[in-house]
């Protein structure tokens, strides 16, 4: 495993332990990983950061020193370039998990795996590389050095335990405190994502079987609605909060960012048709399946306690989150309005 001490990667790691695998995590020491993992240190973007991973090509015929790497990677393709080779003749197989951003944008509705993809991405680009570009390069790099012993796992919205993005957490936090909540758009929205751990199962299962290629990951679209996700932090916190649906439109006009300042949400659209329609057949008939919404948000609840409700960030993303004043101003609004149509009935 190289990282595998958060996130994406630390599901895979304890979905591996859980297994009984032997699993190895490569990682720069800032995190503890889960006990019961051999620790390799290195920084993979240093000259000879990969040195810990070195040793004799074993081959084909003389055995691997491991029968997968899983890869999380989402910084300068190099990095991926790197490792692969460095891994391709001591590793039987090689899951890098991508991301659906690799698609040119827009993606239309239900674009499956063969779908036009980014172009400009190159497997040697270093530096400071948008996240779309990053992802094809990674992609090209574990083609390169694998073959097809290379897994592409095209992620869409992760959510669940160890989330260091900050989406859900927010969410959680946000609830928690009680009160109206500004609830976007209708609760009716079709969510497409997908929870680590069932990412992290599906992964280890279909590299065990020895699947490859590019497979779109994520849950069928639909598989929750935005007021089933905001409804259930309702009820796992435990909080008076009360959703208030605000209309998309109320809510753009107000200078508010789908997604940034309000997560997981996106109104209706090219966006939201690229990242929560996707087709995602091909990964449901090799064995994706998705644990209810329910789960996901009462397990990330629980573990957001345990750390004291403060999730961890990642450096390199921004905060999300509404700013509670322009929160408080929409509530107004909303409010007031609500108070005069009512006058007007009255009346």
């Amino acid at each position: 495993m190289l990282g595998g001490t958060e996130f994406v990667g630390r599901a895979v790691t304890e979905a591996a332990l859980a297994r009984g695998w032997d699993v190895t995590v490569f990682h720069r020491g800032r995190h503890e990983p889960p006990p019961g993992v051999t620790e390799l240190l290195g920084d993979r973007t240093t000259e000879d950061g990969l040195a810990a991973l070195a040793g004799p090509g074993d081959g084909p015929d003389g055995g691997y020193a491991w029968d997968l790497v899983v890869d999380t990677w989402s910084g300068a393709p190099s990095a991926v370039r790197d490792a692969a080779r460095l891994l391709a003749g001591r590793a039987a197989r090689y899951a890098y998990v991508s991301s659906r951003s690799v698609y040119d944008y827009p993606a239309p509705a239900g674009l499956p795996e063969e779908g036009p993809l980014v172009a400009g991405a190159s497997p040697d680009a270093g530096g400071d590389v948008s996240y779309p570009l990053a992802k094809r390069g990674g992609e090209l790099a574990a083609l390169d050095a694998f073959g097809d012993r290379a897994l592409l796992a095209r992620a869409g919205l992760i959510l669940g335990p160890w989330e260091n993005i900050g989406r859900l957490p927010w969410w959680l936090r946000r609830i928690a405190r009680g009160g109206p909540v500004l609830a976007p758009g209708t609760p009716d929205l079709r969510l497409q994502y997908i929870d680590a751990r069932d990412l992290a199962n599906w992964l280890l299962d279909a590299a065990r079987g020895g699947l490859h290629g590019p497979y779109n990951l994520v849950s069928r679209p639909g598989h929750a609605t935005m007021g089933q996700l905001l409804e259930a932090c309702v009820r796992v916190t435990g909080s008076d909060a009360a959703l208030r649906w605000t209309s998309a439109e109320k809510i753009l006009a107000a200078g508010v960012e789908p997604w940034s300042d309000l997560p997981v949400w996106l109104p209706p659209g090219e966006l939201y048709d690229t990242l929560h329609c996707g087709d995602v057949s091909k990964a449901y008939a090799t064995g994706l399946r998705c644990r209810p919404v329910e789960e996901t948000v009462a397990d990330t609840w629980k573990w957001l306690e345990e750390l004291g409700g403060e999730a961890p960030q990642r450096p390199d993303r921004p905060a999300v989150g509404l700013d509670p004043g322009v929160e408080a101003e929409l509530l107004a609004d909303t409010a007031a309005a609500l108070m005069a149509r009512r006058a007007r009935r009255r009346g």
